[in-house]
């Protein structure tokens, strides 16, 4: 089996639900964040991934990622991994796009990154980590994490450079899969919230 990457998204928290860039900011799950993580977590546990028994398991240290895992029933065992914490948006941390863009009319993060916090480069080389460990046995992995992360791996699992991780985006606690097709990296399943009905 040629090893695959299950990205689960974390709920729904305050600062997701307005569009607030939420970095290390440590926001709790919403009563919906809660709900989406169960739901998660029962698809999961279903045909075709079952639980996934012999697949691997790593969470953010962030509780809405950590709270998500648990939810989904994957907390016993989930190894937290820094390498997984959401972007560091440093002076933009707390603020939507829209209040960036007010004072730097054309921002994109993918392109532009955040000032007084952690460049585009330093986002893809933990990104990079991350996608060096999945492919290194033949297991599936499941990871719990954050949007920009997440979109990041999805990017880099493809080869490409960060700023195409604006052209995929990613919902709270939604389901995506990175595997192959004809022996070259691919998208399986993205964004996927048939979950929450």
């Amino acid at each position: 089996m040629a090893p695959r990457i299950l990205l689960a998204r974390h709920g729904q928290t305050e600062w997701s639900l307005c569009g607030k860039h939420t970095g290390r900011t440590d926001i709790p799950l919403l009563d919906e964040g809660r709900r989406g993580a169960k739901l998660l977590g029962e698809r999961l546990h279903r045909a075709p991934w079952t639980g996934l028994p012999e697949a691997e398991v790593c969470t953010s240290p962030l509780s809405r990622a950590k709270e998500t895992c648990e939810l989904a029933g994957f907390g016993d065992r989930a190894r937290e991994w820094d390498a997984l914490l959401e972007w560091d948006y440093g002076a933009y941390e707390g603020l939507t796009p829209g209040e960036i863009k007010a004072s730097r009319p054309g921002w994109l993060i993918w392109r532009d990154g955040v000032p007084e916090g952690e460049a585009r480069e330093a986002v893809a080389a933990r990104a990079d980590v991350v996608v060096e460990w999945a492919r290194s046995a033949d297991r599936d992995v499941l990871v719990f994490a954050h949007g920009h992360i997440l979109r990041t791996l999805g990017a880099r699992w493809l080869g490409y450079d960060i700023s195409f991780a604006s052209r995929i985006r990613l919902d709270p606690t939604s389901l995506s899969i990175l595997g192959w097709a004809y022996g070259e990296p691919a998208i399986e399943r993205w964004n996927d919230t048939g979950h929450l009905g």
